[in-house]
């Protein structure tokens, strides 16, 4: 037995409305902690247990956060429950899947450092990825105190969006969990995402008293080497849930449209207004993008990096659904060929 419930686990009445009552009777609720090559860990009331997938279900379409029904006498994962969010990249268009980083989170903690690792056009691809799902983004800049001036930092990130929330810090400070203690209550999950070296490991710790290993940042272009080299579920001492990813350089978008004009609503909005519906906001007439740029009202460099995101999530949603439509066919063939053995 354990001192989990499920309550302190983040069960809610959405995950509960999924079961049937055969269901409620003999399998467990389970969340999972790690996710492996053929198998996943869990937790849940009755303890931590080691499952292995029943048929049709495959450790790519597990992430770790999710909720699973167990059969634990057998060590067997029966389901996957619907997702309150799913937090995602579009890296892998040849199977024609988003690649899972992690499911049911609720704020997502992106780091950056108050130096040359600082890219708002990075920040504003998690941001996309964070709006899209629904999930509540927070920019966290570390190495502050290494900084001469972490307003500049600061302030260039609160441009990204708006109220959103910017905080600068020292990650080996004391005051860290209390800072984001608003994020980490019980039932609550949190993801650190962001390149390697920017403190996520020592943020980790503070949050769960942890000591996994850092490592310090080159000094050429301020970027570290892997510490976290896979995702996990942890404790956080505030009663929440931390869901730690290793730093992750290639950020592919798609099937975030939503996403992209949440991330940029001063541009989206203005689009809208548009005479063209088409608009590329570059030369047509009537182009209400173009009059604020020209009116100092918008970011010409916002304007680029969105129209930059667009495109790339147009070719890659449509890459994806080629790849889907091509593995459903090759199933459907598959599935004649069988068939016809059969006979």
């Amino acid at each position: 037995m354990t001192d989990l419930t499920r309550d302190a686990l983040g069960w809610s009445p959405f995950y509960m409305s999924q079961l049937d009552i055969e269901e409620l009777d003999t399998l467990t609720p389970a969340r999972v902690n790690a996710v492996h090559r053929d198998r996943v860990n869990a937790l849940s009331e009755i303890g931590p247990l080691e499952l292995t997938l029943d048929p049709g279900i495959t450790t790519a379409a597990v992430a770790v956060g999710d909720w699973v029904l167990a059969a634990p006498t057998q060590h067997r994962l029966t389901r996957v429950l619907d997702r309150k969010t799913e937090l995602s990249r579009g890296t892998e268009y040849h199977t024609g899947e988003k690649q899972l980083i992690a499911a049911n989170l609720d704020t997502l903690f992106i780091t950056s450092s108050c130096n040359a690792d600082f890219n708002p056009a990075r920040l504003e691809r998690y941001l996309a990825m964070a709006h899209d799902a629904l999930i509540t983004p927070v920019i966290l800049l570390t190495k502050a105190d290494q900084c001469d001036d972490p307003d500049h930092y600061g302030d260039q990130a609160r441009k990204l969006g708006r109220d959103l929330e910017v905080h600068t810090l020292n990650a080996k400070a004391d005051d860290i969990g209390a800072m984001i203690a608003p994020w980490c209550g019980k039932g609550q999950t949190v993801a650190l995402a962001g390149t390697s070296g920017v403190g996520k490991t020592t943020i980790a710790n503070a949050l769960t008293g942890g000591a996994a290993a850092t490592q310090d940042i080159r000094e050429d272009d301020a970027r570290g080497r892997h510490t976290t080299t896979g995702r996990s579920l942890h404790r956080i001492a505030m009663g929440g849930w931390l869901i730690d990813t290793p730093g992750m350089r290639g950020l592919g978008v798609a099937e975030v449209s939503y996403g992209i004009d949440a991330t940029f609503p001063e541009i989206s909005e203005l689009a809208a207004q548009c005479k063209f519906r088409d608009c590329q906001h570059e030369s047509e007439p009537g182009c209400a993008v173009r009059s604020a740029i020209d009116a100092g009202d918008v970011d010409p460099e916002r304007l680029k990096r969105f129209q930059k995101l667009k495109r790339e999530n147009i070719h890659a949603t449509e890459t994806i659904a080629q790849a889907r439509d091509r593995y459903k066919k090759l199933g459907k063939m598959y599935k004649n060929a069988q068939a016809k053995k059969k006979r």
